[in-house]
């Protein structure tokens, strides 16, 4: 099993823009230092909770200071950029990396932002642009020479060499193009559909294992109209992991600390408003209001000592069929800097070689 991060990145509203870019800075050195395999960052634009409009531009920074870490946004919220603009970009990107660059692409699912571009969400239409977008964008990246898209949201067009000289040129370094990443929520997700219909790395975000499995069965029925035999190795689960050398310091620090405050000030909230609570229960009957970062903690959470962590780990696997990357779900420990690095390494020094095995395969 390989280990990885997944950011959206968090921080605390109190925190300063610059300092909550500074903090994710160095997790990602840490990342890089300790092995670990990848790195996705999210986008929003209007969650003080989740404060990060432009992944790109941390992207561009975290490769100059890692070595070997691959990096990616997690993803790209495509309704908000245009295709062909956001296709350059992207494929300059992954020239600076040198081929490190992973490509994470979503729909969005903030109402807020929905709002603030004027994008109907809630009859689907993020979806949709989506979608669209991402066809357009590995049209650009593509040997086809020229073309003329007139689509529902966007028209494109890829011209024809002008003057002689003047022609679209700016394609990937990796080809076709570096890894698209697609992350889902949702029983049933829609996105984690597309992933399988196009033989896409499938992100499930942290949710009860009986929820997570059926994100497993959205992408082999997107796979099936396709044609395509997706592979367990390929899924990524996004879990809330900590590790301490002891179950009850790992406690205490996880939800004595940030990664509680922030379950109970926003996510937890959050969820609650789309509805999304039950995703997190592990019976149905179970109140709402049960539902805290204790709850989570006991039944969700990775956490505990390496042992603890390594062994929860492995029922995960096995309740949701095998996969073969988990995703270490990022938390702004700015205040306490040490215990965040200190999990860190225990995952990768202790954990990782316990659960060496899972495969996926």
């Amino acid at each position: 099993m390989q280990f990885g991060y997944f950011a959206m990145p968090s921080h605390p509203p109190e925190r300063g823009l610059k300092a909550g870019h500074d903090w994710d800075l160095q997790v990602l050195r840490w990342l890089d230092e300790l092995g670990f395999a990848e790195a996705w960052i999210g986008e929003h634009h209007t969650a003080p909770w989740e404060p990060h409009p432009a992944p790109d531009l941390l992207i561009a920074q975290a490769l100059l200071q890692t070595k070997r870490l691959r990096i990616g946004p997690g993803g790209f919220l495509l309704p908000y950029h245009h295709p062909a603009e956001l296709a350059n970009r992207v494929a300059m990107l992954d020239h600076l990396s040198e081929g490190r660059l992973m490509f994470g692409v979503a729909a969005s699912g903030l109402p807020s932002d929905w709002a603030m571009f004027q994008v109907d969400g809630m009859s689907g239409v993020n979806r949709e642009m989506t979608r669209e977008a991402l066809d357009i964008i590995l049209r650009m990246w593509s040997d086809e020479p020229s073309f003329s898209f007139k689509g529902k949201y966007w028209n494109v067009e890829k011209p024809e060499t002008m003057y002689g000289f003047l022609k679209p040129h700016i394609k990937p370094l990796q080809r076709p193009h570096p890894p698209i990443g697609v992350a889902g929520l949702s029983k049933n997700s829609d996105t984690l559909k597309m992933a399988g219909e196009h033989g896409f790395l499938p992100l499930s975000l942290n949710l009860n294992p009986g929820y997570v499995s059926t994100h497993w069965d959205a992408v082999m029925q997107g796979a099936q109209r396709t044609g395509r035999t997706p592979k367990r190795s390929d899924w990524r689960l996004v879990r809330e992991v900590f590790v301490a050398e002891t179950d009850e310091e790992a406690w205490r620090l996880s939800v004595g600390g940030m990664m509680g405050r922030m379950m109970r000030e926003y996510f937890l909230p959050l969820l609650g408003n789309f509805g999304f609570l039950d995703y997190l229960k592990h019976d149905p009957s179970v109140p709402d209001s049960d539902v805290t970062p204790e709850y989570c903690a006991r039944h969700n959470w990775l956490v505990g000592s390496p042992t603890t962590v390594a062994e929860k780990l492995e029922r995960v696997y096995r309740d949701v069929g095998g996969f073969g990357a988990m995703l270490v779900f990022g938390f702004d420990y700015g205040e306490n800097p040490s215990a965040w690095q200190n999990s860190l390494r225990l995952i990768a020094e202790e954990v990782a070689p316990r659960v060496a095995h899972l495969t996926g395969d």
